[in-house]
């Protein structure tokens, strides 16, 4: 058990109506005695007046958590104070005062939880996701890897990755020299079954495109209307326009939310044959920005629009045929905006999480990656010897998603990204 106890505030900033201090660690309960109060009935709240020295701080509910089955796996006690800024102060003062309590850093309640088996490292993920989601995609995702669903799913995957090994193990200790035990008939398929859902997984679409939004380039000659087009989709202005050609040098890139969903819109230098250096970086850089991303709009000839691309005919109330563009859009009048953003949250759709899904971040899919490598390599050895290592490297993969092992270098990372209290 950790040596200290820590409390923080564990509500949002004063002032407010409630607000909640919590203690975590062997001196929770002390604590509470130290501040007149006897130790109430585990788990029910109690109405206390608190006091040091004799002095009243506060009127309030006070529930304990004896651990282990807490929230951090520590004996825990939370203060539900009134929510003015003095109150709050008070309390927080008095506790750091006392003998063997200290604030908390940042993260700190949830890292303790992780290191007490309370939750797993995909679960303090989807909590830190949930911290900072924005929109509703990202909130639901992070719900779903805050419930503990890839964590079940990485333990039941570890379950059949054990079954297999066990059979291997029973094969390598009732062969000798010249008969080897042979596996059962129905190996081969079921490990090729697991590593194609370890593949599956793989295959989603990536969280990294949840949380930084779907990357939007819009492309095009200069006075195309490009800079109109991203403010518009912004609804400020984010970018700025001008008649002169060759205003946008560099990429521009404005996050937004639309219907929901997280978007990157990204303005970029009109492509043309450069006049001066400057304009030349701006329009290389254009070009590599096209190159990566998620959709395209094209606000050029059609004829010479990128594979895949949005064609759009910008400045549509001016007049005009659409020629082959997919739409006529005016950023001015708003012509065309509606079938615009309803093509964009069409087009996202496919390359988002389904609502509610687990998406798989980069440490997720570098771990899964490495399992179904080495349950590739179990598929094609003939050796036993080397179909067991291949299983024993792909648990410990499996291991590194849910941080049963091999993450000690990113938890100092992780855990600084929650505020203080959580």
């Amino acid at each position: 058990m950790t040596a200290d106890t820590i409390f923080a505030l564990s509500s949002g900033s004063p002032p407010a109506a409630v607000a909640v201090i919590r203690i975590s660690g062997p001196r929770a309960d002390s604590a509470l005695q130290a501040l007149s109060v006897s130790l109430p009935e585990a788990r029910r709240a109690t109405l206390a007046e608190l006091r040091f020295d004799a002095e009243l701080l506060d009127n309030a509910l006070v529930v304990r958590f004896p651990g282990p089955r807490s929230a951090t796996g520590e004996d825990v006690v939370e203060l539900h104070l009134h929510g003015g800024r003095a109150v709050v102060s008070a309390v927080k003062a008095v506790l750091a005062r006392m003998d063997g309590l200290r604030a908390a850093e940042p993260g700190e309640f949830t890292r303790r939880a992780f290191d007490n088996g309370r939750i797993d490292l995909t679960e303090a993920e989807g909590l830190a996701d949930l911290l900072e989601a924005e929109t509703e995609t990202q909130r639901r995702s992070a719900l779903a890897l805050a419930g503990g669903a890839l964590g079940r799913q990485a333990a039941a995957w570890k379950r059949r990755l054990l079954d297999l090994a066990a059979e291997v193990e029973a094969a390598l200790d009732f062969s000798d020299e010249d008969d080897v035990t042979p596996l059962s008939r129905d190996f081969p398929s079921r490990l090729e079954a697991l590593r194609g859902e370890l593949q599956a997984w793989l295959a989603r679409p990536p969280a990294e495109r949840l949380k930084d939004g779907i990357r939007v380039v819009v492309l095009g000659p200069p006075n195309a209307g490009k800079s109109s087009l991203v403010n518009a989709l912004a609804q400020r202005d984010a970018a700025i326009t001008s008649a002169v050609p060759g205003t946008t040098r560099d990429l521009i890139e404005v996050p937004v939310a639309i219907g929901g969903l997280p978007f990157l819109l990204v303005d970029t230098a009109g492509l043309r044959e450069a006049v001066g250096e400057i304009e030349a970086i701006g329009i290389e850089r254009a070009q590599a920005s096209a190159a990566a991303a998620d959709l395209l709009l094209w606000l050029g000839p059609p004829a010479d629009a990128p594979a895949g691309s949005i064609a759009i005919r910008p400045k549509a109330d001016l007049g005009g045929s659409s020629g082959d563009s997919e739409l006529a859009v005016s950023a001015l009048t708003g012509q065309g905006m509606d079938a615009l953003v309803r093509t964009l949250l069409a087009r996202a759709a496919a390359l988002l999480p389904a609502a509610g899904e687990v998406a798989l971040n980069a440490r997720h899919r570098a771990a899964l990656g490495d399992a179904s490598g080495d349950l590739g390599e179990a598929r094609s050895a003939a050796d036993l010897l080397l179909i067991a290592e291949a299983l024993r490297r792909a648990r410990a993969a499996l291991d590194a998603v849910t941080g049963d092992a091999g993450v000690e270098d990113m938890l100092d990372a992780l855990f600084g990204r929650f505020c203080i209290g959580k």
